[in-house]
């Protein structure tokens, strides 16, 4: 399956593979209401995650690979397994018949359905009852990946169009950071008239001590100074000093190697001029593993004075795909 493909009217259609409403559960926005939409396929793999040495894959054991995917018919009847990445499903060639494919006008549509409910009938982004607005969330897969990009332009044209409490003010792009954005996404996102709201990058850069990706691959400190100069841009000129540009997030264990690591990666980033906060989260794509090393990752961080994030999806709703 393509990423992106033309449909019977001529229009461009694109590939995710989930749309629905929750809250984020992690980082600096972590409790507000949001509209996510996950894209299909990232340039890593991350199959380190959660095995015993991620850095040798000889090791590696990998329960999505021997999964009968004609076994389900929707993504969210899939386990959330333990061993490589919790989002396998977005990207690896086995699922591809479980994607989606819509234009960017009719992914609107699809988000606004999910976010209707009996306090908010219409599906809007400020909502009735409680008068908030929710944000929307872009994430993957890799949501930065060239046609992800182009997605996000004619999802925004199908939202300019819209009364304002129908459309989102606050952008968020949830990405590995690795994927330079191309000229038209800039040249969109920095014009007022395209859009006026808040550009939020959180960009979880994945350590080789812990994912097994190698840094020459996921580690491109100017690719996420870009996303800043971007975010920057957007918030001189919308006039909003106080609007946070991003923050970089780490998954860790609590393995020696894998802080050292962090710390190497941090002074690149830090190099680069990148300013944005660090948010550590404990790894485990499931609840119970998470609890079992989540205060001892916790003191690490907070000893380095790095803010400490849960998953707090898993908390409330368990090992659910799609919450």
């Amino acid at each position: 399956m393509a990423a992106t493909s033309v449909n019977s009217s001529g229009e461009r259609v694109y590939s995710y593979s989930e749309i629905f409403y929750s809250v984020q559960g992690e980082g600096h926005y972590t409790g507000v209401p949001s509209a996510w939409l996950r894209f299909y396929l990232c340039n890593l793999t991350c199959n380190g995650f959660g095995q015993d040495d991620p850095t040798n894959p000889d090791t590696y054991e990998l329960p999505y690979e021997s999964f009968d995917p004609l076994s389900v018919k929707d993504i969210t009847d899939l386990p959330v397994w333990e061993k490589g990445c919790d989002s396998s499903y977005s990207w690896a060639k086995k699922f591809r018949h479980l994607q989606k494919k819509e234009s960017g006008a009719e992914i609107v549509e699809t988000i606004r359905k999910n976010m209707i409910n009996e306090f908010n009938p219409e599906g809007d982004y400020v909502h009735p009852y409680s008068n908030q607005r929710a944000h929307l969330v872009l994430t993957g897969g890799e949501p930065l990946m060239k046609h992800a990009q182009n997605a996000t332009l004619d999802i925004w044209d199908a939202y300019k169009i819209k009364e304002d409490r129908a459309r989102p003010r606050n952008i968020t792009w949830e990405t590995n950071g690795t994927q330079a954005l191309t000229d038209d996404f800039v040249k969109s996102f920095s014009n007022r008239g395209f859009y006026s709201g808040e550009l939020f990058f959180s960009c979880s850069p994945k350590l080789f001590t812990v994912s097994g990706e190698e840094n020459k691959r996921a580690i491109v400190p100017e690719v996420i100074k870009q996303y800043d100069d971007l975010a920057k841009l957007n918030r001189v000129r919308s006039q909003s000093s106080q609007a946070p540009c991003g923050q970089l997030k780490f998954v860790m264990g609590t393995g020696k190697e894998q802080w050292d690591e962090l710390e190497y990666v941090m002074k690149q980033i830090r190099d680069a001029g990148v300013d944005w906060p660090v948010w550590i989260m404990p790894i485990g794509a499931r609840e119970e593993s998470q609890r079992d090393i989540a205060g001892d990752v916790a003191n690490m961080a907070q000893a380095r004075g790095y803010c400490v994030s849960a998953r707090v999806h898993c908390y409330l709703w368990g090992n659910e795909i799609g919450v």
